[in-house]
């Protein structure tokens, strides 16, 4: 029999409080080598708490957290085998990019030799090779993220912290930096925990996301699993932009909303229970009134470069988002089209682990 692989960390039933603030609230998860996780949550929502409680920045007031097995609590933060990378980059102004990047292998006392090919290595990973002999000073946001990434991975960790790291860089170079970063990742298949609250940051550049809010792990999954299965309306409104009405499940794949019946592919709730139906804006299609499931008046649309940002009210006057790639004409009475699959039901004050086994059983009828 194979033995089970344990998680490179592991989080159980941990808490930290600030004066009486509860930061973290009870926080269970699991970390698996090779993955790239992301942390993804509003300011405040406990975040970088997380790593700063991995990295040993924080100890927790309840709870255990474990490194391949073993509890680290009263592990400190010099002996665990984690490095980060900061928002504000933490580099040594007064050195070289060669000797920020040679600083942690230094203080290993690793010799002269193996120090240059460990820093070159690095540095062409991040694509500065031709920058060892730059002071800090004389590079732009961008290379100096760079820097700090090869720093951080010439220590050799077996995970990576990123707190935050792309956010001061402007939008071409963050886009830039986040499939760099990816590729690094895959190519050293070291465990990545990468903290943001940028939602399509973390959708592009994840193997698997923990969202957060009020101290809490809202939800976990896949990008596609939490885009396609919110469980709650926090997720639903956080990650992408999302129509979200009240309203009734009849029965098994069939809800209500909008005073009109609509086939869908949820099951697994209580005959005639009060639920949240999640329409995405990408999912509707402008119709024809005759040919529409709803019908709508247009009431203010932009460009969006991509496509069109339409807002649309329908007669009970609920607002409708909907992203087209044809423009449409304000005022105009339009359709709105959809098909079961585009629809998802949500329950009020559902838990991840009643959502999940709610899940398992009707797919497995």
């Amino acid at each position: 029999m194979d033995k089970k692989v344990l998680p490179v960390i592991e989080f159980k039933n941990v808490g930290l409080s600030f004066d009486n603030n509860e930061i973290l609230k009870n926080v269970s998860f699991e970390i698996e080598a090779g993955q790239f996780y992301t942390l993804l949550g509003p300011s405040g929502s406990g975040k970088s708490t997380i790593l700063n409680l991995i990295s040993g920045q924080l100890s927790a007031d309840a709870g255990e957290i474990l490194f391949d097995g073993k509890v680290i609590n009263n592990i400190p933060a010099e002996s665990r085998r984690v490095n980060t990378v900061f928002q504000n980059y933490a580099l040594f102004p007064n050195m070289t990019v060669f000797d920020n990047v040679a600083f942690g292998p230094k203080l290993k006392k690793m010799p002269k030799d193996k120090i240059k090919a460990k820093v070159r290595e690095m540095l062409a990973l991040v694509k500065l090779e031709a920058f060892e002999n730059r002071a800090i000073q004389e590079l732009s946001g961008g290379q100096k993220q760079r820097v700090a990434i090869a720093r951080a991975l010439a220590n050799e960790p077996d995970v990576l912290l990123l707190d935050e790291p792309l956010s001061a860089l402007d939008y071409k170079l963050r886009k830039q930096m986040q499939s760099e970063l990816r590729a690094i990742q895959k190519r050293l298949g070291i465990t990545f925990i990468f903290v943001t609250h940028d939602q399509e940051e973390a959708l592009a550049m994840s193997d698997w996301i923990f969202i957060m809010n009020d101290g809490k792990i809202q939800q976990n999954g896949t990008p596609v699993d939490i885009y396609d299965e919110p469980i709650n309306h926090f997720v639903a409104d956080f990650i992408g932009e999302s129509n979200i009405v009240n309203g009734v499940m009849k029965q098994d794949y069939l809800v209500s909303f909008v005073n009109k019946d609509f086939e869908n592919l949820d099951a697994g709730m209580k005959p005639n229970e009060p639920v949240e139906v999640v329409l995405r804006p990408e999912d509707l299609d402008l119709v024809p009134v005759e040919q529409g499931k709803l019908i709508v008046t247009i009431a203010d649309q932009s460009f969006r470069g991509d496509f069109y940002e339409i807002t649309a009210i329908d007669d009970d006057q609920n607002e409708w988002k909907v992203q087209a790639t044809n423009p449409s004409t304000v005022g105009a009475r339009v359709g709105l089209d959809f098909g079961p699959e585009d629809i998802h039901v949500m329950r009020f004050n559902e838990s991840e682990d009643d959502f999940d086994a709610r899940i398992e059983s009707y797919e497995g009828e």
